[in-house]
């Protein structure tokens, strides 16, 4: 189980894909909402699963485009408002950009593919022939573009918040880019707010409020990665996940007895009970290593060139 009320689906590539039980409430109201539109309400069916599985493919995007690039993905959640791909990109801009870019470049690939049928149908006069199947490839294909477009939206935390946070990074910083795109999200989640008020209508509003709690929190970690970033750093080691040196100072807590302690002072060993850690958490990305690959010319499997050998 990947939290309260939720179940897995299947596994691919490593890839755990879950499904949250409120799925099917939702699915059963769009499904009836929607049974004027075909001569069956089989085709209903196929249409909402033909909605998800584009998501789905979006979600893929981001996570191997995650796994390409370095970083971890081993989950995927889908439910009412669409999925979530659960991805740790290594803190890199260019790496980060790639992860999120690549969810909406699915479905600028998948355009070509479903326009070119749509266009067939069309050419082919099943309007008229074959109404079902005419109208479930234009509701297949103004899918995809709808949320192609409502995905690249400016508002942070949608893909295109965060590919804006991602240019940010790189002449602003880490923490600057995100304090910008949670900013510059608000003002955009108000415009949701008031579009959910304008069309009544509710999966706008939930949105707005999603859009609006991650906005938020977004602004909650720029303060505190801003915080981070004026603490002294220690010269000769460098995470080797986000490239950055580690602040200088206890920020390390021991597991055994609690102890806080300078983990690169000590070379990973508590001062209090000398419990000894194999890895060591990187305070930027969260990412954990080996403590000797911090240093300049490590090489896996041989050490420090030119040093201490590992």
């Amino acid at each position: 189980m990947f939290g309260q009320g939720s179940f897995r689906l299947f596994r691919v590539k490593g890839i755990d894909v879950y499904l949250n039980w409120t799925w099917f409430l939702v699915a059963v109201f769009e499904i009836q909402a929607r049974q004027r539109h075909y001569t069956s309400p089989v085709w209903n069916v196929l249409e909402y699963l033909a909605l998800f599985g584009i998501v789905l493919l979006h979600e893929f995007g981001h996570a191997f485009a995650c796994r390409s690039v370095g970083g971890t993905a081993d989950t995927i959640m889908l439910w009412p408002l669409g999925g979530v791909a659960y991805v740790r990109p290594p803190q890199r801009p260019g790496a980060t950009l790639w992860s999120i870019a690549a969810g909406p470049l699915v479905n600028v690939a998948l355009l070509p593919v479903l326009g070119g049928a749509f266009a067939l149908a069309r050419s082919a006069q099943w309007r008229y022939t074959m109404p079902n199947e005419y109208r479930f490839l234009g509701a297949i294909l103004t899918t995809d573009i709808l949320l192609l477009v409502f995905n690249i939206l400016p508002i942070y935390p949608l893909d295109g918040g965060q590919i804006l946070r991602s240019l940010l990074w790189f002449p602003l910083g880490r923490a600057r880019s995100l304090m910008v795109a949670s900013v510059l999200g608000f003002f955009g989640v108000a415009g949701l707010v008031l579009l959910a008020l304008r069309l009544q209508s509710f999966w706008t509003g939930l949105i707005a409020a999603y859009a609006g709690i991650n906005c938020w929190n977004g602004f909650k970690t720029a303060q505190a990665l801003r915080k981070l970033e004026k603490i002294p750093r220690r010269q000769g080691f460098a995470c080797p996940s986000c490239h950055t040196s580690p602040p200088v100072g206890s920020f390390w807590r021991c597991n055994n007895c609690s102890a806080q302690f300078d983990t690169f002072q000590t070379g990973g060993v508590c001062p209090q009970c000398s419990a000894r850690f194999e890895k060591t958490t990187c305070m930027d990305c969260h990412q954990q290593s080996p403590i000797q690959e911090w240093q300049p010319g490590y090489v896996p499997g041989v050490g420090v060139m030119g040093g201490v050998r590992a």
